[in-house]
């Protein structure tokens, strides 16, 4: 009852309703625009609630960008390869029934590299380590000790990172570490997010200790670094497994046409397979940024330009495969990142089978290179092979691979738009799209929660929490 009468004054105040237009309304439900892993989550646990809903999604197979490969011999992600293992993560394998599922990345994947000078150098896990390590100058060192007293800075949401980490830490720590980890990790340019909408969390400890440094030390998790974590058989096992779950997802079903009926406050839908069979109170949008600004062109074309201008780089993953007598690096940790100082081809390199050895066959190593993102977009759009040459030239280069060993396997999977970047057009985007809440339209998708899985799986859960209670 009390979800009836939420909805109710919610039609009231945006339709102008008096509220004998309410009397046909028995029943509500939700509809759920998109089957990636936001979707999936939001679904399950609204089922779970008892909450009525419809997914629709447009591919045969649910699951957006978590996929998982067995291609030669090889396994091989094309979208996350791994996952930290955060609190709403585990609760959620715990509901599934996949926490016998769980594979532990090597204890050697805590070991993270950076290339300087040409060749790799472990970047220190902690500022205790950063002050005794040698991987930056001494007056970096200082610096890092000089901003235990800097005084906070008055809170700016458009400050970017590159100018945060410049004026708390100075211009090494941009260039050699703040740097790769964007690129690397997120396809970005530090100088282009938004520390507010990239990690918010870092301007919080500035505010609240004076100091970055001094948060970090104060607020550090007592378990230590989150766990990362794949699954048996990849990670598309979870997206699998939620599918699997679900009573009212429709596969093969774009949503193609959305409207709010001015009359009544609720939601008229059409799918590639027609129009959806019956109305809804409640939309919930877990589509990509440039899919959502289609989808709402017609009746909120301010909202969609706005979700129109949302960048999303090209990228492209490269695997490759050799013998592991032909590479003399140890590779003795989770990967190696490259900083755009260093004029590298690749962005970064994940060591898969250090991480998790099953992934490739006896004797191999692989590799999984990212080409690509904001900062490496004339590579990202190369021809095919021409990318596979230059990554296999790069690898022999920097991990002494034996000279004539070619790879033993090679694969390429490619993405024309990649991770959304969390930059000025991204703010914009979120202040148009969350206008709508209040007219039953919402977002679960990665370029409104964060890129990282975990960050979805928080968001929906959230979100149904809302909803369920509606």
């Amino acid at each position: 009852m009390a979800g009836v009468c939420t909805f109710a004054r919610g039609v009231l105040q945006h339709c102008h309703l008096s509220p004998i237009h309410l009397s046909s309304i028995h029943h509500m439900a939700i509809a759920i625009l998109g089957g990636g892993i936001s979707g999936l989550t939001l679904a399950w646990y609204l089922q779970r609630a008892g909450v009525d809903y419809d997914l629709y999604e447009a591919s045969p197979r649910p699951g957006g960008n978590i996929r998982s490969e067995q291609r030669d011999g090889y396994l091989v992600e094309t979208g996350p390869n791994s996952l930290q293992l955060s609190e709403e993560l585990r609760e959620l394998l715990d509901g599934l029934g996949l926490t016998s599922q769980i594979q532990e990345a090597a204890a050697i994947s805590q070991n993270r590299y950076v290339l300087r000078q040409g060749r790799y150098q472990q970047l220190p896990s902690s500022p205790p380590a950063l002050l005794t390590s040698s991987f930056f100058s001494l007056k970096t060192r200082l610096n890092l000790v000089r901003e235990l007293f800097k005084p906070a800075q008055p809170v700016n949401e458009q400050e970017t990172l590159a100018h945060f980490f410049h004026r708390r830490f100075g211009p090494e720590v941009v260039d050699y570490a703040l740097n790769p980890f964007i690129s690397g990790i997120y396809a970005g340019d530090p100088a282009q997010l938004l520390l507010h909408k990239t990690f918010p969390q870092l301007a919080a400890l500035e505010q609240q200790y004076g100091s970055v440094v001094r948060g970090l030390m104060n607020t550090k998790n007592p378990a230590g670094r989150r766990r990362i974590i794949s699954l048996a058989g990849g990670l598309q096992t979870l997206t699998d497994t939620l599918a699997a779950q679900l009573r009212r997802a429709h596969t093969g079903q774009a949503a193609t046409h959305l409207h709010c009926r001015p009359a009544d406050g609720l939601w008229e839908l059409e799918t590639s397979g027609g129009p959806a069979p019956r109305l809804y109170h409640q939309v919930v949008v877990a589509l990509p940024a440039y899919a959502a600004a289609s989808l709402l062109q017609s009746q909120f074309p301010a909202v969609a330009a706005a979700l129109h201008q949302v960048q999303h780089p090209p990228m492209a993953a490269i695997y490759t495969a050799y013998h592991r007598a032909d590479v003399q690096h140890p590779l003795n940790g989770f990967g190696a990142l490259h900083p755009k100082a260093e004029a590298p081809y690749a962005a970064g390199t994940i060591w898969t089978s250090s991480i998790f050895p099953d992934r490739a066959p006896a004797g191999q190593v692989l590799f999984t290179s990212f080409v690509g993102g904001i900062q490496y977009t004339e590579q990202a759009r190369q021809p095919e092979t021409a990318q596979k040459a230059a990554v296999h030239a790069e690898l022999s280069r920097l991990y002494g691979i034996r000279a004539g060993a070619a790879p033993v396997w090679q694969y390429r999977f490619y993405w024309d738009k990649s991770i959304p970047q969390f930059d000025a057009h991204i703010a914009a985007a979120h202040r148009a799209i969350d206008a709508l809440a209040e007219q039953g339209l919402h977002v679960a998708a990665n370029w409104r929660a964060g890129v990282g899985v975990p960050d979805c799986v928080r968001q929906a859960r959230k979100l149904a929490t809302t909803l369920a209670g509606r």
